[in-house]
Formats: structure tokens, sequence, C-alpha cells
């Protein structure tokens, strides 16, 4: 009769229930509360996602499709997400947006995709919807990151969907997604190289093989302060954004910080945006790599 406790009046009625028993249930301190117009939710507590999420689409009605963060939740992301469901609707139904359901009319439905017996926007249209609703150009990255991390898009298709809807919102995913594709975050050694300068630390060298004791090849870090075996790890926005490039990061920066090696990782936007801090960052770190016993690594020379 209900689906995760929620249900239309209309068919609270249909099984024999009076509005005035409904109305008696859904008063202030009741066991049952109205959530939306013509919907009930049969308990007492704040409504979960998924509750939200059933109760737009009980709202919203046939071929109404979730899409948006809502929908992402269903595929399983940004599952701590209690905001607004959002609802796609053909142009010519007359739903309104209300309380927590937000309902847009489009000229583009999508074919549902059933995620937990709810109907739901393909993920690459969903992820889109959702990051054209973002309001800094870093939420928009955290968020098609976590998707394209895991594998459940590609940017290519990303880019088609983004290209095939309206402009509205569409400025900050297309700019992360052009950031993609032609690694714009990717750091210049020249830029990296004036931090240094500026910073009045030793020498530093760039783009050197390190290896451990035995000659065994340990990383090769953007930037190297060999007397003291300080690493400065710049990351390319495929960190973010790619499953394998994430991988074998992490793998790097492990293995560096196994063999006593301090690692500074640095955003190219902080190197862009908050160079002042960076080389904060970088006199800190050299501190504490002169303060610990220098580990036994080495430099191969640039033919090395």
């Amino acid at each position: 009769m209900s689906r995760s406790g929620i249900i239309r009046t209309a068919e609270l009625r249909h099984w024999g229930v009076s509005n005035s028993a409904i109305d008696a249930r859904c008063r202030p301190g009741g066991p049952w509360q109205r959530i939306l117009p013509g919907v009930v939710m049969l308990g007492n507590g704040h409504p979960t996602a998924r509750q939200r999420a059933v109760a737009a689409i009980v709202l919203s009605g046939d071929n109404a499709v979730l899409t948006g963060r809502a929908a992402l939740h269903e595929y399983g992301y940004g599952t701590s997400y209690s905001g607004d469901a959002h609802v796609l609707i053909a142009t010519h139904r007359r739903v309104q947006s209300t309380g927590f359901v937000l309902v847009e009319r489009t000229t583009r439905m999508p074919a549902p995709v059933m995620r937990n017996g709810l109907p739901c926007a393909p993920l690459p249209r969903a992820l889109l919807d959702a990051a054209r609703r973002c309001r800094t150009l870093d939420s928009t990255r955290s968020l098609i990151a976590e998707v394209i991390q895991r594998g459940g898009a590609r940017v290519p298709e990303l880019i088609a969907e983004l290209d095939a809807g309206s402009g509205r919102g569409a400025a900050l995913p297309r700019a992360v997604l052009r950031e993609v594709s032609a690694d714009v975050h990717s750091v210049s050694e020249a830029e990296a190289r004036r931090l240094w300068t500026r910073s009045g630390l030793p020498r530093m060298v760039f783009n050197r093989r390190i290896v451990d004791a035995d000659g065994q090849f340990i990383a090769m870090p953007d930037g190297w302060i060999d007397e003291v075996a300080f690493a400065w790890d710049i990351d390319s926005l495929d960190w973010h954004l790619a499953p394998n490039a994430y991988k074998s990061t992490v793998e790097r920066r492990t293995r560096m910080q196994n063999h006593g090696i301090i690692v500074l990782p640095t955003l190219p936007s902080a190197v862009r945006d908050h160079p002042d801090r960076v080389i904060d960052d970088l006199r800190s770190h050299y501190q504490l790599a002169s303060s610990r016993p220098r580990p036994e690594v080495r430099m191969l020379t640039a033919a090395g």
C-alpha cells in the first residue's frame, strides 16, 4: 500500500480511511504527518532522503523522473544527502514545486532507470542536473569528481549531455569538463619554480627520479630538496577525476612516505589562487623534513 511509509491520501481513502481519520492522525503529535499536498508519511519523525524521494515521485505522478542529487543518492553517491528532491516532468504537466520538491518541466524527458524501485534519470543526466545547481567551481568539481572517480560516467558522455541541454546553469560544469579535457590544471614547472624562488628555501630540483638504498625506484616528485629528502607533489586534475590516475597518485605518495620522505601535496588551484599559503606550506614542510634524520634515499641525476 505504501512505499517507504509514503502514501497518497487518495489511496488511504481507497482503503477505507476517512478524511476525518486522516486529519486526526496527521495532527501535531499524531502518528502520521502530511509532508506534501496530498501525500502522507506514516510516521512522525524526520523523513529520510529515501522517503523524500518517494514522496516527490508520488506527488509528481506518472512518468515523473527523479534527477539531480536525489537521483545521485539512489545511485549510491552523496550518501549524506538530505536536501530537495528534484524531479523532471513533461512540459504539458501542471505539477508545481512545493516544499522540498523541485519540479522541472523539460522537453527532454529521459528514459527512466529504475533504482531501488524509483524512476531515475540516467546517471550522466542526473549528475549534470545536480551540477547545474552548484554555486561554486569547487563544489561542481567535487560533485563531478565523485562520479568519474568511481567510473560512473565518462567525460565524453557528460560533455554530450551538457551540450544537449539548455545553457541555464551550464557554465560551472562546462568549466570543469573543459579542465578535464584540456588538463589545464597541470601546473607548469615555471609556476612551481617561481614559488620556490620566493620561498627562500635551499635548492629544489624538478622531475628527478628518487630511489631507495638498493637503487629501487620510489617516485619522481614534481619538486625535490635533496638535502632533507623533501618532496613537493603538485596534483594534476587527473588525480581527482580519473580512477587509475587517482590510484597511481595514492600509491606513489604512500611509497614516498613509507621510505620516510616528507611529502607536500598541493592543488594546482592553490598554486594559482593562494601562492602565499603554498609558500608557507613549503617552508613548514621543509622545517619538518629538517627536524628528522634524513632517510636513506637518493636522487638520480637528470641523465640517470
